[in-house]
Order: structure tokens, then C-alpha cells, then sequence
């Protein structure tokens, strides 16, 4: 499990860019806290994965199938 590093919201207002820099740089996040309490979550950005060969085909979803359900109570 991650753990981050919390900084107020002011904090995080008055060194924004250079926060961000260090996100980017170092891969820790951080959580944006105001009196105290969790608001945001600052995490380093990541080109989502390719679906490319990721979903296997299964024949006819749609199609109703010919097998009878029991139903359990």
C-alpha cells in the first residue's frame, strides 16, 4: 500500500508547481489536506495501458441460450 505525504491546502497553493515537479519526478503522491481532512489526491500520471489484445471474443452474447435455469430461493 502507498503512503503519501499530506500538505495543507495552503501550502500546496503557495508551491503548486514545484510540488508538481516533485510528483512527477519522484512518483510519491501527495494528499491535499484543509483543517485536517483528506480533499485531494496528487498522483504522477501514467499513459493508460493498450485494450489491444486484452478482450478475448466469446461467441454470441446476445443470442438467448438454450439450457434451462433453476431458480434458488
Amino acid at each position: 500500500m502507498d503512503t503519501f505525504q499530506e500538505i495543507p491546502a495552503g501550502q500546496f497553493k503557495n508551491k503548486c508547481l514545484k510540488l508538481l515537479d516533485e510528483v512527477a519526478l519522484t512518483g510519491h503522491g501527495l494528499v491535499v489536506t484543509k483543517r485536517g481532512k483528506p480533499i485531494a489526491k496528487l498522483i504522477p500520471y501514467e499513459d493508460p495501458k493498450p485494450l489491444k489484445g486484452s478482450i478475448l471474443y466469446q461467441g454470441d452474447v446476445m443470442s438467448p441460450i438454450e439450457e434451462e435455469w433453476e431458480v434458488m430461493k
